[in-house]
């Protein structure tokens, strides 16, 4: 494949230049099992443990015998905590330290990651800079300008100010360039990046 030329539009929508793509990054053969891992492994790390049961020991009451030993013609009980009663402890549930993550080389990611970039090349909208004032009305009319309003966008920035303006969007997700992740990548309809971000990304993944 040879290397993709794509419009670099202004804020405004306009066209002012074109810019040319990395083939080696945007133009890979999509490898949709490495992709695959990579979503896994983002969901799993940013799973958080907080399912806990009670453990014997932890469970209220339970101190005194329910009732004699013998007589009843029930089975002998010495406590109401136990995991055999209704109420009482659980024997292996999860105690809250539980370990989700899980780990995918750097070979692999950076694969996943140029073959989402290629995978999403015809959303991919570049703008030669992006100015705000950190107000919400002023990205909603650069996504105007970009016919991509009513579309899950995400927007790669570092500036405070697009972050700012972009809080109260709930279909805009605002990431630096070093925190791009395969899954943010195919979850997203448009992805727009300014120009001096994409020759950036570009190096970083080379």
């Amino acid at each position: 494949m040879e290397n993709i030329e794509l419009k670099v539009l202004s804020q405004t929508g306009k066209e002012v230049s074109t810019i040319t793509l990395d083939k080696e990054v945007f133009g890979v053969e999509v490898n949709e099992q490495v992709m695959f891992d990579a979503v896994m492994t983002y969901l799993a790390n940013r799973r958080q443990a907080t399912a806990k049961t009670k453990k014997r020991h932890e469970v209220s009451g339970g101190g005194k015998k329910p009732f004699r030993q013998k007589g009843t013609g029930r089975a002998r009980a010495g406590s109401s905590r136990s995991p055999i009663w209704v109420g009482g402890g659980t024997v292996f549930g999860p105690d809250g330290n539980q370990n989700y993550k899980i780990k995918q080389n750097k070979k692999e990611h950076k694969l996943a990651l140029k073959s989402a970039l290629t995978k999403q090349i015809g959303n991919l909208i570049v703008l030669d800079s992006l100015t705000v004032g950190g107000k919400t009305k002023e990205i909603v009319e650069v996504l105007k300008a970009l016919n991509v309003a009513n579309n899950k966008v995400l927007l790669v920035s570092e500036d405070e100010k697009v972050l700012q303006g972009s809080a109260n969007l709930a279909n805009v997700l605002v990431v630096n360039r070093s925190n791009i992740s395969v899954y943010d990548l195919l979850n997203s309809e448009s992805l727009v990046m300014v120009e001096a971000d994409v020759k950036s990304l570009e190096e970083g993944l080379k």
